[in-house]
């Protein structure tokens, strides 16, 4: 059987280049390639490194959806069928609201591939096919499947040493998937064993961990750093900033090759913060957080949500006066976005506040909705300007890490994937990209 698996191109935001598009593979399809290409043909397509081939014999499609590549998932779907291909859909957006999507695909999957796609495998293959495939029953960490990471063309991406040691989030913040009804109280680490042998299957020194939260489970986390420190590595992952209450693990952390870290600081702003139940987080202890942080030589990439009700228009500067003051290495920055079903979404429906349906737009850099304290034009020119100012020669001089071990990696980032990231996509295109893996290495210190 020949099984084709297609990443949907995604739809770039203001500040973003192609290099964007190529950071890494998609794990996700690369998940359920292992679950088969031994046995079956598997074929993987993303549609950000080039055109689809809808003209080669398959027999099942399956598409990874997010919310922003949803209406050109519909598109590519609507091609196949038209062929007589069945078509399944899967990934988030799928497993947060499945019931929109059934007359839209042959078959979704909602949940951990997993728990679905040898399922839906089988009833294909018998004929038997239904329309809802969803993870049930108790999961555990030795049922998570690693990616194929043998089948990942290299040249297509800048950075291929990825890794997933968890699934799910133990907090369920409004405007997460995580407060979707599918994705509730599922929070799963993997068998320690098991991250190891894919860092040894991948073989670099140099390992991005990308779980929604690296210490979801503190107790594993420990574990599993000190576990990291006989190979010599250096990492970085995803946290979330009650990392600052955990002093002792911060120094595990360093001391096993933590470069940086991602963090979801969000606002500076308190009410804005409860309003979205982001609980764990305590705008009074994020100075100190940031010491603990440098103190340790790990540098940082702090996320920030614009549009937030509580946030005005003051909100971008004290927020980027905050940013510099504290020689924040790197900002991930978006404009708060109700992806359809989350909590926030419903809510914003209900009290009649969302104002494009576009699903295209849902990409964190669109304003969709009705700001509580700022118009829409507002809030996106104070998005589009922060980010402007942060990645000014000025402000990356006035943050320049006071390590001199970081400097390097920090103008790297800044510089050619951020100020002068159309340059650098120029070049990888007249050079390939991986030749310049090197530089994704610098570049994923930060994401």
């Amino acid at each position: 059987m020949i099984i084709k698996l297609i990443q949907p191109e995604m739809k770039m935001r203001p500040m973003d280049t192609k290099l964007k598009t190529r950071m890494s593979p998609p794990l996700g399809l690369l998940t359920i390639a292992n679950m088969f290409y031994r046995e079956h043909t598997v074929i993987i397509e993303n549609e950000n490194i080039r055109d689809l081939n809808y003209d080669e014999a398959v027999d099942i499609v399956g598409i990874s959806i997010t919310v922003d590549v949803l209406p050109r998932a519909v598109e590519i779907a609507k091609r196949f069928r038209e062929r007589g291909v069945t078509v399944v859909g899967g990934g988030i957006q799928i497993t947060a609201c499945p019931e929109y999507m059934t007359e839209e695909f042959d078959a979704v999957s909602v949940g951990m591939a997993e728990k679905t796609w040898f399922d839906i495998v089988r009833d294909f293959q018998r004929g038997e096919l239904k329309k809802i495939y969803t993870c049930s029953g108790s999961i555990k960490g030795s049922d998570i499947i690693p990616p194929a990471y043998n089948l990942i063309n290299k040249g297509d991406y800048l950075y291929t040493n990825i890794v997933c040691t968890s699934r799910g989030c133990p907090f369920k913040c409004d405007f997460c998937y995580n407060s979707c009804e599918h994705c509730r109280d599922i929070y799963i680490n993997r068998p320690i064993e098991d991250v190891l042998a894919d860092i040894r299957v991948i073989g670099k020194k140099h390992i991005m961990f990308i779980d929604d939260n690296f210490i979801g489970n503190p107790k594993w986390t420990r574990e599993f750093v000190k576990a990291l420190k006989p190979l010599n590595i250096k990492w970085n992952a995803a946290v979330s900033s009650n990392i600052g209450d955990m002093p002792e693990l911060l120094d595990e952390m360093a001391e096993s090759g933590c470069q940086s870290l991602f963090i979801g600081f969000e606002s500076l702003n308190e009410r804005s913060l409860k309003n979205v139940h982001k609980n764990q987080n305590s705008i009074e202890k994020y100075e100190k957080l940031v010491n603990e942080l440098h103190s340790r030589g790990i540098m940082i990439n702090a996320s920030f949500v614009f549009g937030l009700d509580g946030d005005d228009v003051t909100t971008f500067k004290a927020t980027l006066d905050w940013i510099v003051k504290n020689k924040i290495e790197t900002v991930t920055s978006h404009i708060l976005t109700p992806y359809p079903g989350t909590k926030l979404y419903d809510d914003f429906v209900r009290e009649n506040r969302i104002t494009s349906f576009d699903f295209s737009e849902y990409n964190t850099a669109s304003v969709v909705f009705k700001p509580e304290n700022m118009t829409a034009e507002e809030l996106y020119e104070g998005y589009i300007n922060i980010y402007k100012e942060i990645y000014s020669l000025k402000n990356i001089i006035k943050r320049i890490p006071r390590s001199r071990k970081q400097v390097l990696p920090y103008l790297m980032f800044n510089l050619l994937y951020r100020k002068y990231g159309k340059f650098s996509e120029w070049i990888c295109e007249k050079i390939t990209y991986e030749r310049l893996g090197r530089i994704g290495e610098f570049i994923s210190y930060f994401k």
